[in-house]
């Protein structure tokens, strides 16, 4: 295979005559940070360049930046299909923009469509519609102010998030709140540092885990559950898969060993939690793939916390990345992962 670029990917008479498909591989990954989970949820450069790596052992791939030019970018390539990990920038649709873009143009893309990606990042509207299907789902409060929160009654302890973020983005050690004073602090902070409404919501205190989901309709594969061992964070630690316990507390040097896969679980439980992830991919009208993220309460019936139609993929095994993890659970290398995406994709398209 050659190594793709602009010239290659759009020259049709080549594509035609290798039997190759071209396939752009759309990312965010440069701007300046102005806090230091302001990029949490953007791809790195090692992990763009190991995408294209993996897709080019089978396509020819050029690499398109998910900015202000890719519009004009995607009409010189014109790619067959587009293998898309752009995170987004700015707003709450900022996931939808791009694939929004990519329809306009009649250029297909792996992934969920505009309206899935958008409803999954504002995690009430998420809830909203999974409670209303009977999905199990912690009972919540969407706070838009501190006068808005005065008037509210809500049961501790409870947990603050952002409204619409990623990667564990805003969600801290202080995240979860046992007083009306720290939930004020909490909801103040939030609203102050992420210039969007507070997620706040029922803190289930059961054990925590990730799904990770494959394909399409009937097709769709579940791979082994991830159990995320909260009993394993340091002592005065609270028991949540916090921003500082993802991307601080556990590092390459300094692992946490938090992480069972598969999950040591009964086998009814097992089959509540892929049942529940089926439904919920389903009912959000997720594709191709997804990760989702829940936790048990006190029955040990499983809440979905969110799900994650642009889940994260470090190709580093050290690094815990839990879609990754699963796959490799389930048989697939890093590479074979992607392809596999990417395959599911062209399917669903047509284009195989």
């Amino acid at each position: 295979m050659k190594n793709g670029n602009a010239d290659e990917v759009s020259n049709q008479e080549q594509r035609d005559a290798e039997g190759e498909s071209a396939v752009a591989v759309l990312s965010r990954t440069k701007l300046q940070k102005t806090r230091p989970d302001t990029y949490a949820e953007w791809d790195t450069e090692e992990t763009v360049l190991a995408v294209k790596r993996a897709l080019e052992e089978r396509h020819v791939v050029t690499m398109i930046e998910a900015d202000e030019d890719a519009p004009q970018r995607f009409l010189q390539v014109q790619p067959d299909i587009v293998f898309n990990v752009a995170e987004g920038l700015r707003g709450p649709s900022r996931e939808a923009q791009i694939p929004a873009i990519l329809e306009m143009f009649g250029i297909p893309y792996t992934g969920s469509d505009p309206i899935t990606l958008a409803l999954c990042l504002d995690k009430s509207r998420a809830k909203e519609i999974l409670s209303f299907h009977g999905i199990p789902t912690p009972s919540f409060h969407v706070v838009s102010s501190l006068d808005h929160l005065r008037s509210l009654s809500v049961p501790f302890p409870c947990i603050v998030k952002p409204l619409h973020e990623g990667s564990s983005k805003g969600i801290l050690n202080s995240s979860v709140v046992d007083t009306r004073s720290q939930l004020e602090d909490e909801v103040r902070r939030v609203l102050a540092d992420y210039d969007e409404p507070a997620l706040v919501e029922k803190f289930l205190d059961g054990r925590e885990f990730t799904v990770a989901l494959l394909g399409n309709g009937t097709s769709v594969q579940v791979f082994p559950i991830i159990e995320i061992r909260l009993d394993k964070l340091p002592e005065g630690v609270k028991p949540l898969y916090s921003y500082e316990a993802k991307w601080v507390l556990d590092q390459v040097d300094h692992p946490i060993e938090m992480y069972d896969c598969p999950a040591k679980t009964s086998s009814a439980l097992e089959n509540r939690i892929k049942e529940t992830c089926r439904r919920a991919f389903e009912t959000l009208r997720c594709r191709d793939w997804c990760r989702i993220d829940l936790r048990l309460d006190e029955h040990e019936i499983p809440h979905i916390i969110e799900l994650n139609p642009l889940p994260g993929i470090l190709p580093n095994p050290d690094d815990h990345s839990s879609f990754p993890m699963a796959a490799r659970a389930a048989g697939l290398s890093y590479n074979a992962m992607l392809n596999a995406v990417l395959d599911v994709a062209i399917l669903r398209n047509g284009l195989g």
